[in-house]
């Protein structure tokens, strides 16, 4: 591992957060494999040898507790979600490299190998500990086999963590008043030897690791408070029948978060065997000088920070280059829901005829990544609509159409200065974006050159016959067309193939690299097609009227007996959602540059159903930002009101508008937060 720019001379794997194998995908679930596959994409677009990499988490106590409520064996539940989800994924171009499970005899004789070697050097030791029992069923209660009370917060909780209040992942022995999931009884302590990682001798390394390891502030902030406090040594290994034999043991399994990141290493070494050492060579990659990359959700954070790590520097094996963890999505401002059927489900997404590029768009390019985003099907109509289809899609199909009809293809000439160094510009955010770890940067690099190109086609009139530069023009436009397409083939690559394809150029659009987006386009090339089509208000109507119905069946149906995470609070909640348990950092919340701002000008975009324009004095600088207010408020009324505006939000553009801050509002009638008192435009809110 290097922490040099990309590309470096070293060999990158990059892993999604392996699903557990017990239950069907919503569109929620796919934010971190899409991340992943656009961001191995743009790796190899800056000629990085990438190899991208995941698998099922087919152990543990979900599924256990999953396959015995229907009535069938873990592996047989385990092994037909992993293959529903083996071939759900392509579906949305998420091409892993490979895809295993952490049943593989691979994944096992490895997991096995790296705890031996652990035990070997010491790090392993035996230590009698008090495990939740059924004395109904005669059987050991590890995990969520069994609830009861956090010892922490006093919240109702799971055995192995307190997922309805702090959060904190929980060791065996620790629950109070447990109770068996299995017959519901009241269940007791008793004591039986289990395998301890001394995880507490690895502290010193872990707060060296944390302060070089690279990827998103939440993966960066969130461990120090474990790193920094008093680390306990870790319980890695579980009384169940299903999962990975303790070495020696055969009463005992692996804890399934031993074995689940383990995979990431065998799913590699299964590619490296499949392709041959030299196309890939896994042991450089995890023993020598890789850049290893972990896309995961954030509630699995310190698995991956504190765990993973520490296994990987007992074995002598390279440490993570980078974590990118990301924000949760909901559904219309609230949490997706299994049980309730509150959910966009993806097989329901792509029944729709929907193209699977529009929604990776929208979920890469709606926020950071380690932000929360929301989806709603008007949001994602008003981003198709305004940027795929009135900034990308208008660019490319004229641009492209005129010079057929005109041309017949590239008119002769060379690409002017102008257009040439706007290229390099936008090759150059790419590039930034990729060592930002930005996947949200680099879908923005295509769409604001397509913005760039049609303000230029617009300046330059090329449909005036008279004009002796309309070719040099259209040659301009053909290579703008060009440079769209190399740059969004990370986010849209399906778009980016079409495109390709129409512009007759030869070999494949995911192997040319970024430099590309320069070369001369072929000289001929047929009528092109839209590369997008719009989304009509009365399908987006059509749909919202589905997800109702869907949930009203659900809920007159009743609650299955098997609710899943989270659901307890969802069925508690009335009109208000529930606090979230995540929490930030004090030097995290000091990074938000929240201030007041008083609205000057307030208008609606034309076209927008909901967004209006709004410019508001910051104190040191007027900005404009675009809010979804146009049917909530009076915009007549607004200007001299004074708001809360987050100033360091990222810009953004909506609808063809620049977008240069937040304001703040409260609840779905969008209430304007403000001040009680006369705080000046450009007050700090601390």
């Amino acid at each position: 591992m290097s922490h040099e720019e990309f590309p470096t001379e070293n060999p990158a794997v990059v892993t999604c957060g392996l699903p557990y194998a017990n239950g069907d995908l919503h569109v929620g679930h796919l934010r971190t494999y899409v991340g992943g596959d656009a961001f191995t994409r743009a790796l190899r677009k800056l000629g990085q040898e990438t190899a991208f990499v995941s698998g099922s988490d087919m152990h543990g106590t979900p599924v256990a507790v999953n396959a015995w409520e229907e009535g069938v064996t873990p592996e047989e539940f385990a092994l037909r979600h992993h293959e529903k989800y083996e071939a759900t994924f392509p579906t949305f171009d998420i091409e892993f490299d490979n895809y295993g499970h952490t049943a593989e005899e691979e994944n096992v004789e490895l997991t096995q190998q790296f705890v031996r070697e652990l035990d070997e050097k010491g790090y392993v030791y035996e230590q009698e500990i008090e495990v939740a029992w059924d004395p109904e069923e005669g059987q050991a209660l590890p995990d969520r086999y069994v609830e009861g009370t956090c010892p922490y917060c006093g919240e109702h909780a799971r055995g192995d963590e307190c997922d309805e209040g702090c959060g904190r992942h929980l060791e065996p022995g620790e629950i109070e008043e447990p109770t068996s999931v299995i017959t519901g009884n009241p269940a007791e302590y008793r004591t039986r030897e289990h395998e301890f990682l001394r995880l507490s001798e690895f502290q010193d390394y872990l707060g060296e690791f944390i302060d070089r390891m690279d990827g998103t502030a939440n993966a960066r902030n969130q461990p120090r408070e474990w790193i920094e406090g008093e680390l306990q040594d870790w319980c890695i290994t579980r009384d169940m029948d299903w999962g990975i034999e303790y070495p020696g043991d055969e009463e005992l399994v692996l804890y399934v978060w031993v074995d689940a990141p383990i995979e990431y290493v065998s799913s590699t070494k299964q590619y490296s065997e499949r392709v041959g050492s030299e196309e890939f060579d896994w042991e450089q990659a995890w023993q020598e000088s890789g850049e290893l990359v972990h896309v995961i959700g954030r509630d699995i954070i310190q698995h991956h920070t504190v765990f993973w790590p520490a296994m990987l520097h007992g074995v002598d094996y390279q440490e993570p280059r980078a974590v990118l963890a990301s924000g949760f999505v909901n559904l219309d401002g609230k949490g997706f829901s299994t049980s309730r059927d509150r959910a966009v489900w993806v097989d329901d997404y792509l029944d729709e005829g929907f193209d699977p590029d529009l929604y990776r768009y929208y979920i890469t390019t709606g926020t950071g990544f380690q932000q929360d985003i929301d989806f709603s099907w008007e949001r994602f109509a008003e981003r198709v609509n305004g940027e795929l289809v009135g900034t990308v899609g208008n660019f490319l199909y004229r641009s492209l159409l005129f010079a057929h009809r005109n041309y017949g293809g590239t008119p002769d000439g060379e690409i002017s200065e102008e257009v040439r160094e706007r290229i390099e510009q936008a090759i150059d955010e790419f590039r930034d974006g990729v060592n930002d770890y930005s996947v949200r940067a680099v879908g923005e690099s295509a769409v604001e050159l397509s913005q760039f190109g049609n303000e230029y086609i617009q300046r330059h009139e090329p449909w005036n016959a008279d004009d002796p530069e309309r070719a040099a023009v259209i040659r301009d436009c053909v290579q703008l067309s060009k440079a769209v397409t190399v740059l969004s083939e990370p986010i849209m690559p399906g778009m980016a193939e079409r495109l390709w394809d129409q512009l007759d150029e030869t070999g494949s659009v995911h192997e040319v690299l970024l430099n590309a987006a320069l070369d001369a386009p072929p000289a001929e090339f047929d009528a092109p097609d839209e590369p997008f089509e719009g989304i009509e208000d009365e399908r987006v109507a059509e749909l919202n009227e589905k997800l109702e119905a869907q949930i009203a069946a659900a809920s007159e149906g009743g609650e299955s007996s098997a609710a899943t995470e989270g659901d307890a609070a969802e069925a508690a909640e009335t009109d208000l959602e529930a606090l979230t348990d995540d929490r930030i950092g004090f030097e995290e919340f000091q990074e938000l540059d929240v201030r007041v701002g008083e609205v000057l000008a307030a208008e609606g975009i034309e076209g927008a159903d909901d967004l209006a324009r709004l410019e508001v004095d910051l104190g040191v600088e007027t900005r404009q930002i675009v809010a979804g207010i146009k049917q909530l408020h009076d915009l007549d009324a607004l200007p001299g009101e004074r708001v809360v505006v987050l100033a360091n939000i990222e810009k953004t553009e909506l609808f063809g508008v620049e977008s240069n801050g937040m304001v703040l509002a409260a609840g779905e009638a969008a209430d304007l937060l403000t001040t009680h008192g006369d705080s000046p435009p450009g007050t700090r809110v601390r």
